[in-house]
């Protein structure tokens, strides 16, 4: 029988194997490295989007948790003696007449009573930015969940007989298929009542160009509030939630020192919700943003 032929450099059929050894590597290299550089971008994506730590942290941190839950246990403590002291009001200019006028709470809605952070983090995945028709769509969902500690403390006060005000910048407009011209506030009445929120009245609840002259800046709408009711308790996320005219042509070294000035009032009748994501506090910065970075 003839003998099997032995493999030598010098043979074409080692050689086709060498080759396509090669062949073999060189494809494997390229799929792994195509598949590497996918899970790179995907990460590098998500990474560089201004809100992924910050929507992160709000959904995943117990840090946030604990520090919401604080806050309105602060405000459920001191709520009690705010009602039985006449004198108690969030708004300097009430003291005179705050003894005749009813109790009550002002809220911001969006990351104070309501966590909106599956819409931003939908906006990093899809690498995506906020815009007002996207915002809408959320709102029309009805789907955002609560900021822990709010429903507690407000279904508590309202049982207390304290009046719930919502002073929020969801905006009214015209929504297509729609003949409502503020379907916006019957999205936020719903989403509240969702959460588990008790008691809300229609008239409580006053949105952004809901009347002419309510714009962004909200003191308009809290001194009509004010003329109702002694305003205890001020909840937000944002500085001008507290106080005017700090979103825009101020500093942020100014709004720092306008919180040192009203610093009796953090915790006992101002009460702030964190919100890293988005708000006046990244608005009022000049680009490049970098420049504010403090190192050592």
């Amino acid at each position: 029988m003839p003998k099997s032929p032995r493999f030598s450099v010098h043979s074409s059929t080692p050689l086709m194997a060498v080759i396509f050894l090669k062949f073999i590597v060189i494809v494997g290299v390229v799929i792994l490295s195509t598949g590497c550089s996918q899970r790179a971008a995907s990460s590098s994506t998500a990474l560089v989007h201004n809100s992924f730590n910050s929507v992160l942290w709000m959904q995943q941190s117990s840090n946030f948790h604990a520090t919401s839950l604080q806050t309105y246990n602060t405000a459920t403590n001191n709520l009690e003696k705010a009602v039985k002291d006449s004198a108690w009001t969030a708004i300097p200019g009430q003291v005179k007449q705050a003894a005749s006028l009813p109790p009550a709470v002002v809220l911001d809605v969006d990351e104070t009573v309501l966590d909106n952070t599956k819409y931003h983090a939908k906006i990093i995945v899809e690498n995506a930015e906020y815009n007002s028709q996207t915002w809408d769509h959320w709102l029309s969902l009805q789907q955002a969940t609560a900021t822990p500690g709010a429903v507690s403390f407000i279904n508590h006060a309202t049982a207390a007989g304290v009046e719930i005000i919502y002073i929020t910048n969801r905006t009214c407009k015209k929504r297509t298929g729609t003949k409502d011209k503020c379907p916006q506030k019957a999205d936020t009445i719903n989403n509240l009542k969702n959460v588990g929120i008790e008691g809300i009245k229609p008239a409580n609840i006053l949105l952004k160009n809901e009347q002419t002259g309510w714009l962004s800046e909200k003191e308009s709408r809290k001194k009509l509030v004010a003329q109702k009711y002694r305003i205890m308790m001020l909840f937000g996320d944002d500085l001008g939630d507290f106080l005017p005219n700090v979103k825009k042509n101020i500093t942020s070294e100014q709004r720092a020192d306008l919180v040192t000035a009203n610093e009796k009032k953090w915790g006992r009748v101002w009460y702030m919700l964190p919100n890293p994501k988005y708000g006046s506090w990244w608005n009022v910065l000049e680009e490049p943003k970098m420049k504010y970075l403090e190192g050592y």
